[in-house]
């Protein structure tokens, strides 16, 4: 994961406290609500200059750390063509 994510991640997880964020931290346990999740989306969209897709926005995404840096990761790799709105 880049590190770029985790920095902007880590504080939206108001339990994570001292802990590292590897790919299987789970989010919601960490304290990531779904009105915080909105925000999370538009900061990543806005640092990483991806749109993520409208199919990805679901529980299984935002699940842990992994699986929503899976999805950045597609996002990027799609190119700015594919991510127009």
């Amino acid at each position: 994961m880049d590190p770029r994510f985790t920095d902007l991640l880590a504080p939206f997880l108001k339990f994570l406290g001292d802990q590292e964020i590897t790919a299987e931290t789970p989010l919601r346990e960490q304290g990531l609500d779904s009105m915080q999740a909105i925000e999370l989306l538009f900061a990543i969209e806005d640092t990483f200059a991806v749109v993520l897709p409208d199919e990805a926005m679901n529980d299984a995404t935002f699940a842990t750390a992994g699986s929503l840096w899976d999805v950045i990761s597609a996002a990027s790799e799609a190119g700015p063509a594919a991510s127009v709105r």
